[in-house]
């Protein structure tokens, strides 16, 4: 497990609100933390994840920003490297919003991304 600089991913303020909220809401125990990632799929070449997990695995990468933990495994690290995770509840709907700086393209949905 590695411990990354803060400015390797970002969690706004609403966005770790949001989290918090979400926990609370399902009840989620202490000590776990939302795994962030990719994976190949989506009209894009890759999608995001969102997850919550009980602890980091071996090769994860554990960023603590506003009182949540993100665990990042090393492939999506170096997509997410610089991102910004945001909530949005506008007229455009609600939900958590990736600003990465990595991505070349995206999809009109904003769920995947190409690089």
């Amino acid at each position: 497990m590695n411990n990354v600089q803060q400015q390797e991913i970002i969690i706004t303020d609403k966005a770790s609100e949001e989290v918090k909220r979400i926990i609370n809401e399902n009840k989620i125990p202490d000590g776990y933390g939302l795994r962030v990632g990719v994976k190949g799929g989506g009209c894009s070449g890759f999608t995001y994840t969102l997850g919550f997990d009980a602890a980091p695995r071996d090769a994860d990468t554990v960023v603590e920003l506003n009182g949540i933990k993100l665990f990042v495994d090393g492939k999506s690290l170096f997509y997410l490297s610089g991102t910004e995770l945001d909530f949005t509840d506008g007229l455009n709907g609600k939900g958590f919003v990736f600003n990465n700086p990595n991505a070349a393209k995206t999809c009109g949905c904003g769920d995947s991304f190409g690089v």
